[in-house]
């Protein structure tokens, strides 16, 4: 156990779980692309499922999170504005929805 936190620069189990968080959102941020990859290979052209919105989001708070608690403005300020994005995207996806079922 000590190894995999020096290996990580965790200095106490809370440092170890906050990077284990840290990765697990970059890791939904990453699969964003393989879901869009994915999608696109399948359609014979480029497309952006809904899911790559998901996954941006899930992952942008989660690594958004990670920011805060290691207080790194470099981190916030290149999530924030994305997340923000990624939920206006959804919130359109949902009004063209509703709006093609009535």
């Amino acid at each position: 156990m000590y190894q995999l936190m020096s290996m990580l620069h965790a200095e106490t189990a809370g440092d170890l779980i906050w990077i284990v968080i840290g990765l697990f959102g970059q890791l939904m941020f990453t699969g964003r692309f393989i879901v869009q990859w994915i999608a696109s290979e399948r359609a014979g052209h480029s497309v952006v499922p809904v899911a790559f919105w998901y996954f941006s989001i899930f992952g942008g708070l989660v690594v958004l999170a990670y920011g805060i608690h290691k207080v790194d403005p470099v981190i916030i300020l290149g999530q924030l504005p994305g997340v923000l994005i990624y939920s206006r995207n959804l919130w359109l996806i949902r009004r063209d929805r509703r709006g093609s079922n009535g």
